[in-house]
């Protein structure tokens, strides 16, 4: 009984010693979009024979390899930019003891949620262990995952304007300005009055030529008794 305890036990963390060997990878900032994001990158150490010596990371899709730069790494450790990614490496680390390094992204790429970043690990004898297949969102984890840092939505690209940006919501209307009434008013009185003098002085002819005229009949018609 005690054999077989002791076969399975063995069994047991024969299998899940290798999974839990993996290169990790988690962010202070987690909204898609989002700027000037640390990243910390955790490589466990799996090889009892070497330690590790470099880590090769493949960035994902819509973060350029120049707006990386390196925060922290293994001592004596080197940063290296490439085509697709960026390496640190340098003197071999004790065996068993984990890789730990930390690079500044200056934005995280719009639109995507999930973020798998490849990572080729190399140890002190030559021996390389592949963290480079893609999780998938339901499915269970493949033997050799790529880390993966999964983000919230950002904030919409094309914000809707608010009704109070419109000017007729804001401002209300000006009420009308009495100089600028006057000025108007002011002027069609002067018009009218260049205008209608002349009606005046008409109307004067006229009650004095009735007046004249009533005064010629009444002067005739003593004359004619």
């Amino acid at each position: 009984m005690v054999t077989v305890g002791t076969i399975a036990g063995l069994a047991v963390l024969g299998v899940a010693g290798p999974a839990l060997a993996h290169v990790e990878v988690s962010a202070d900032k987690t909204t898609a979009g989002a700027e000037n994001v640390t990243l910390t990158f955790t490589g466990e150490a799996e090889n009892d024979k070497a330690g590790i010596a470099s880590e090769r990371v493949v960035l994902p899709a819509g973060i350029d390899p120049a707006t990386v730069t390196l925060v922290k790494a293994p001592a004596g450790w080197a940063y290296q930019v490439g085509a697709d990614g960026f390496t640190v490496g340098g003197k071999e680390l004790p065996v068993g003891q984990d890789a730990v390094w930390k690079v500044k992204v200056a934005k995280l790429p719009d639109g995507q949620t999930r973020l798998s970043f490849k990572t080729l690990e190399t140890y002190g004898d030559g021996s390389v262990v592949r963290w480079i297949e893609i999780q998938q969102p339901g499915q269970d984890e493949p033997d050799n995952p790529a880390p993966l840092v999964t983000l919230k939505p950002g904030p919409s690209a094309a914000p809707v304007s608010s009704p109070a940006a419109s000017p007729s919501a804001t401002t209300p209307a000006a009420a009308p300005s009495t100089t600028g009434a006057a000025v108007p008013v002011a002027q069609n009185a002067d018009d009218n009055g260049g205008n209608t003098w002349w009606i005046s002085v008409v109307v004067v002819l006229l009650i004095a030529a009735a007046a004249g005229y009533a005064l010629f009949r009444r002067a005739r018609a003593r004359a004619d008794s």
